[in-house]
């Protein structure tokens, strides 16, 4: 087996994995066209009726944003992690420093560090937290520059639900103003190749989801 047709391999496995991952599967005649550009990886989601979050004015809330195929298109992370399991030990990581959490879902861009920044924003703390739908993740401040931020969580691969509660928590010290360690991340350089074409697939269903007209709206789990 030559290159191509190993990456074709990798191609096909992962969009039948990701096709099993969804309410709507798609025929072999759609699968065939996804990398052609001829339509697109799933369906446009509705928010028609959704609620345009608020500014928060709270001290001890932190904002979680989430991706814009978060529990809809996408409903685990790169490595199998259920996101309900994720948002659900981000915020107990927050609960259990005395912080509340606010989770809205970002519209307006894929980029996790601009998710995270744009939570920070609308945060009461003026701290929030980006969560893409592979798993990235990035803690933020409303006064840094968009890749300035507190903490990054890039390889979403090796992170499992123990480090979503430390996330959590770590945001929480943030906005009590105590000494904050950094959590340890685990590198492994193999990771970016095995999950390559994973990962781009599955941010173009993220980035396809987008609508920038409705911001950033209140979201409260799968719809």
């Amino acid at each position: 087996m030559d290159k191509n047709e190993l990456i074709q391999a990798i191609t096909k496995a992962v969009l039948e994995q990701l096709q099993g991952n969804h309410a709507q599967p798609q025929n072999q005649e759609t699968s065939g066209e996804i990398l052609t550009g001829r339509t697109r990886m799933r369906p446009k989601h509705s928010y028609a009726g959704a609620q345009k979050a608020a500014q928060g004015t709270d001290p001890k809330e932190i904002v979680i944003g989430v991706g814009a195929a978060f529990q809809t298109e996408i409903r685990a992370t790169i490595c199998g992690i259920p996101l309900e399991d994720v948002l659900q030990n981000v915020q107990a990581g927050i609960e259990e420093e005395g912080m509340t959490s606010r989770v809205v879902k970002i519209l307006d861009t894929s980029d996790v560090c601009f998710m995270a920044l744009q939570a920070a924003k609308l945060s009461g703390s003026g701290i929030g937290i980006g969560i893409q739908s592979k798993g990235t993740t990035v803690i933020h401040q409303k006064d840094l520059y968009p890749l300035s931020n507190l903490e990054l969580f890039p390889q979403a691969p090796l992170m499992d639900l123990d480090t979503y509660r430390k996330i959590g928590r770590n945001a929480a010290k943030y906005v009590k103003g105590e000494k904050v360690t950094p959590i340890e991340c685990t590198n492994d350089p193999m990771v970016r190749a095995k999950f390559q074409v994973k990962a781009a697939l599955m941010h173009i269903i993220e980035t396809e989801q987008l609508d920038p007209e409705k911001g950033m709206i209140v979201w409260e789990g799968a719809r």
